[in-house]
């Protein structure tokens, strides 16, 4: 009698087991599944936690790697100072049109026909949208192949004022592939027509191309095996592979159905955020680029940017001014970056030109680019990172040898875009990397959490 009165009490005990878990679990299935409750509050307050870390306690601090400012003070310029002047400055008529050459072909590779695809010619824009002096653009043949296939986000809307740029120095750039001065094969894009944005170019012959960068042109060296030289290189192309992956988080094609867009902060997370190098590499290409501009200060301030409107012309002057003498940045950072440690030694002109050859091929790895808008933004801030090479380092590799400084009106325009564009990059980081991160990881920590207290709540009943 007594055992069968406590197998009862036992099978009654775990009914009431089963009755008390099982609406524990619906519940909590219930909170984790709710789309309304993953977004606006947290579980057991994880999110909510990471939120107020987050705004308390700077991810990244203390000085850029290898640079000469700190990460608060880089944010509190580009906030203050350098996005906004920025800004301003690529919408002018000299810096927001590009010469370029779109259509060549890749000399390491056969073309894959990722190039073909449907609108990949240029949608020419109608003359009423330029001022008098811009009424005659150099246009594409009429007869130009019609693409049959593909996304039109990846269309490159093109261009050319033939009397925008006068008085400039015709002369290459020993840091990259193309040949500058070869007017023939180029031609002018309006760069606010065609943003650095999502395009649809995925897959295969992309990460072909970054594989190629990466692998056979600039690996990331371990410490023991490099100079500094060498991973500086590793680190600028990270910074700005980093921060195109930004631009296409920050204007993505959400919904194609209903031409949506927006951002896709999970994107940003997955490619950039959860790697803290790829955001210090970010932060480093960023003051590298600005070096550049600081220490031809001189040279761009007499530069000529004559477009044939003489009032754009004179704001463009003022603008480059206004950022080249701001107060606060020569202040608070008047050298970003300390160039003169590098190619010392004896063997820095050979290594100098190692390091050349293998930019110069990196530039090359732009022509086998099979999306055109991709081309047209790869190419530009890989001369504008070329660029920015010429400026820091001297023809013969001795840091302080002064000498006139040459810069042809393509160098400069690519130049200023770049600084835009990772200016743009490290806001939208700086801004929106939290909330990506919380977004990301909160739901990861918030699923974890709930384990543990399903486990904890099970365990307490077991025990009683």
């Amino acid at each position: 009698m007594v055992n069968k009165e406590c197998n009862k009490k036992k099978r009654g005990f775990g009914t009431k087991r089963v009755w008390v878990v099982v609406p524990l679990i619906a519940a909590f299935v219930a909170i984790a599944m709710s789309p309304n409750t993953s977004s606006k509050i947290s579980l057991f307050g994880v999110i909510n936690k990471a939120c107020q870390c987050a705004l308390g306690t700077p991810k990244y601090s203390g000085m850029v790697e290898d640079c000469c400012c700190d990460y608060e003070t880089v944010d509190n310029l580009n906030k203050e100072v350098l996005y906004p002047s920025l800004q301003e400055l690529v919408k002018t008529p000299f810096f927001r049109y590009f010469k370029v050459k779109l259509w060549c072909d890749c000399p390491f590779w056969p073309d894959d026909g990722m190039c073909r695809l449907r609108d990949c010619s240029v949608c020419e824009c109608s003359e009423n949208e330029f001022p008098e002096s811009f009424k005659n653009p150099d246009r594409l043949p009429l007869n130009d192949p019609v693409c049959q296939e593909g996304k039109p986000e990846a269309a490159v809307d093109r261009t050319l004022d033939n009397k925008a740029f006068r008085g400039w120095t015709e002369i290459d750039n020993p840091w990259t592939n193309d040949d500058e001065t070869d007017n023939d094969e180029m031609t002018y894009v309006n760069l606010l027509l065609n943003p650095e944005r999502y395009t649809g170019y995925t897959g295969p012959s992309a990460r072909r191309i970054w594989d190629a960068v990466y692998s056979e042109n600039c690996p990331k060296y371990l410490s023991q095996e490099s100079c500094q030289e060498e991973k500086i290189l590793y680190k600028l192309i990270s910074g700005l592979h980093s921060s195109i992956s930004v631009h296409i988080a920050s204007d993505y094609l959400l919904d194609e159905a209903t031409n949506m867009w927006g951002q896709n902060l999970t994107l940003m997370y997955d490619r950039v955020l959860q790697y803290p190098d790829r955001v210090r590499n970010l932060y480093f290409t960023f003051l590298f680029v600005l070096r550049a501009v600081t220490k031809a200060a001189d040279y761009l301030e007499q530069a000529e940017y004559n477009t044939g409107s003489h009032n754009e012309d004179l704001k463009t002057q003022s603008f480059i001014k206004q950022l080249l003498y701001n107060s606060k940045l020569q202040a608070a950072c008047p050298v970003p970056f300390d160039e003169a440690k590098l190619w010392r030694g004896q063997s820095g002109p050979e290594l100098k030109q190692k390091i050349q050859h293998q930019f110069r091929n990196i530039s090359a790895l732009m022509d086998c680019v099979g999306c055109e808008k991709c081309r047209l933004w790869g190419k530009l801030q890989v001369l504008g990172l070329g660029t920015a090479l010429k400026i820091l380092f001297s023809e013969n590799g001795q840091e302080n040898l002064v000498q006139t400084l040459q810069l042809q009106r393509n160098e400069v325009i690519a130049l200023m875009n770049l600084l835009n564009r990772l200016s743009e990059s490290v806001k939208f980081v700086h801004e929106m990397g939290p909330t990506a991160e919380r977004i990301t990881e909160g739901h990861f920590f918030g699923h974890t959490k709930l384990i543990s207290s399903l486990k904890q709540i099970w365990s307490s009943i077991l025990k009683t």
